[in-house]
């Protein structure tokens, strides 16, 4: 079965706490983290996969409709909230369902299944064999088959191909919008490898074409799931 990637964006500590102990009675979800605030968990967001985000609309600073209404979230979006008035608000900015305060596991259940099918969905639609990368002054073609692992270079990356090294000032979290995660996953800050390239496995280091790269806490349960399911 495949795993998702959620985070839990609440300010309040109890509706918080229910809401992990949902997330947590699901195989197929794993909770990578938690936040009391919209804008952490934006900066969260623009580092990383996620696949699910379950957002609070009132918030300090910034509210859920703010934040969904200020960046370009590509997670499904399930709200939790007490106020029946933003529902048709969260319809417009195209979330997956809305869940008003208290809601039972079984409603919560309901919301989740719609997530997994879209996610499921848009995996399917997304069989890609190669991408377009940018680097100096142009675009080019990577075949997904042929990268080997990739690796943070400050501001840039560098995609260790079979037969050639491309440098591109494209991020991490672009990458990881292109390529699926069940092809080429993210390991550490500084790393994504292509699962299929990996020769083996042992303290929490990957070896792969004679390079050993390691694996951090961060990344290290959803990237053993992955693994596992695989064998």
């Amino acid at each position: 079965m495949d795993k998702y990637t959620c985070i839990i964006i609440e300010d309040e500590p109890l509706a918080l706490e229910k809401t992990r102990d949902f997330v947590n009675k699901v195989p197929f979800l794993n909770l990578s983290a938690t936040f009391d605030n919209a804008l952490t968990g934006l900066t969260y967001l623009n580092n990383n996969k996620v696949d699910l985000l379950f957002l609070d609309i009132n918030m300090d600073e910034l509210s859920g409709i703010e934040l969904l209404e200020s960046s370009k979230i590509t997670s499904q979006v399930i709200i939790t909230t007490a106020y029946q008035e933003y529902a048709l608000k969260g319809y417009e900015l195209h979330i997956t369902d809305y869940l008003l305060k208290p809601f039972t596991f079984n409603r919560f259940i309901q919301a989740v299944n719609k997530a997994q099918e879209n996610l499921t969905q848009r995996i399917a639609e997304k069989q890609v064999d190669f991408i377009f990368v940018k680097t100096e002054n142009r675009l080019e073609k990577i075949m997904i088959n042929d990268i080997l692992y990739i690796e943070g270079m400050r501001d840039y990356l560098r995609i260790h191909c079979v037969s050639k090294k491309i440098m591109t000032l494209q991020s991490f979290s672009e990458l990881e919008q292109l390529i699926p995660a069940h092809l080429v996953s993210r390991v550490h800050k500084s790393y994504m490898v292509a699962i299929n390239k990996i020769e083996s496995i042992e303290r929490s280091r990957i070896k792969i074409a004679d390079q050993l790269i390691p694996v951090s806490e961060t990344y290290k349960e959803a990237f053993l799931q992955l693994i596992n399911s695989r064998a």
